[in-house]
């Protein structure tokens, strides 16, 4: 695992952490927007997790994946990265 999923894997555990407490805070009847500002943060470090996986996404797998000259597999790549992005802009 390179440093780049280390750092995703860290975000997405703290993120996991925070949603353990959000429910508790929940279930406690905490004050709303203390609720809503928690929820802002676990989106933040998954928004941070998934530029790390893409980052490395691309600096590896795509980019290897256009070394091989392969149109079709270079085809596949443009797609799915495609699909990611559009998905990204979705849940802004």
């Amino acid at each position: 695992m390179d440093s780049t999923n280390k750092k995703a894997r860290i975000a997405l555990k703290k993120a996991k952490t925070s949603l353990e407490k959000i429910i508790k805070m929940i279930d406690d009847d905490v004050y709303c927007i203390d609720i809503l500002q928690q929820i802002l943060a676990v989106k933040g470090l998954l928004n941070s997790s998934a530029s790390k996986i893409l980052d490395n996404h691309l600096k590896h797998c795509f980019s290897q994946g256009f070394r091989t000259k392969d149109k079709e597999l270079e085809e596949k790549l443009i797609s799915e990265l495609i699909t990611v992005i559009n998905i990204r802009e979705r849940t802004k």
